[in-house]
């Protein structure tokens, strides 16, 4: 798995909307905390857009991404928001440069998209907060991102939970978006999943509907590939009148528990104001054990 190279003060990060729009005060209050750590800053033509629900055209967005992938001044690329849309202009995407000359793509949600794309590449890429967060994230939060971004990877921990799986993982950290993952299973952007470490997280979605993913998960034969699982803000879950019958934690586990890995809960990424980043792509350590849980990033076995 290659990492794209760490960024140095005075490096561009090139804030570009690839999916639904957003408000310009929110990009701009992301601009300036770049600014404030160092940073260079451009913002893409259409990024503050608005075109329906996205923040512009099918066209304009994939102009604003291929001119990222594109420009070797540019040295990461911080989509703004999720919400939808990555899909819709993936494919019409052209990787060669990127490929050959890549840089760090950053955000969560629906920009899990460009991230199983990315990890089916062997590249690198960073799940963390975006532009659209950044007013309410916490430090730690916006600190991991810039640890990231410049080379240092944070190490992130969890409580003990009774719902914990003990035992220790070292893998290649795979996933994001619970929901985005399970719709690109036997598609053209499902990565290899093989000795991965699954990361999960997701917002407003329903317990029975998490179940079915799992299933996803496991009759496509993911589930046995992996050596552990980290979940991560599950926010927001809802429930069904009569209801599903067992708890978030219970379905999760219904489908892990059998096969001897270690899972973590409850560790800080996701849909939460500390949404810490991760590398996906990269090799780190899980342990987890009756005091807590710890997912650790090791450059020296990641190259």
């Amino acid at each position: 798995m290659k990492l794209p190279p760490a960024l140095s003060p005075g490096d561009l990060v090139y804030i570009t909307a690839p999916a639904k729009c957003i408000d310009e005060s929110a990009v701009e209050t992301a601009a300036n905390w770049l600014k404030q750590n160092g940073l260079s800053v451009r913002i893409s033509p259409h990024c503050t857009g608005n075109h329906n629900y996205f923040s512009g055209t099918d066209e304009e967005r994939l102009m604003d991404m291929q001119t990222a992938l594109d420009n070797p001044e540019i040295k990461a690329i911080w989509c703004a928001r999720g919400g939808y849309g990555s899909v819709r202009i993936i494919d019409q995407l052209n990787w060669e440069v990127f490929d050959h000359n890549p840089k760090w793509v950053i955000g969560f949600s629906d920009i899990t998209v460009f991230h199983q794309r990315l990890q089916q590449n062997g590249i690198a890429s960073i799940h963390g907060t975006m532009p659209l967060n950044v007013a309410e994230n916490t430090k730690e939060s916006l600190d991991s991102l810039m640890n990231a971004m410049t080379g240092n990877p944070s190490s992130m921990e969890g409580q003990a939970s009774d719902w914990n799986i003990n035992g220790t993982a070292i893998g290649h950290v795979i996933g994001g978006n619970l929901s985005i993952v399970c719709s690109l299973i036997g598609t053209n952007d499902q990565p290899d999943y093989s000795g991965s470490i699954l990361f999960i997280e997701d917002l407003a979605e329903h317990l029975y509907h998490v179940d079915r993913m799992f299933y996803s998960l496991k009759k496509s034969g993911i589930l046995k590939q992996l050596v552990g699982a980290v979940i991560g803000g599950m926010t927001d879950m809802k429930d069904t009148n009569p209801p599903f019958g067992l708890s978030l934690e219970e379905i999760i586990c219904h489908h892990l528990a059998p096969l001897n890995i270690p899972v973590a809960f409850d560790l800080p990424s996701g849909h939460i104001n500390d949404n810490q980043a991760i590398v996906l792509g990269g090799k780190y350590t899980l342990s987890v054990s009756e005091t807590g849980s710890k997912l650790s990033f090791d450059v020296t076995k990641t190259a």
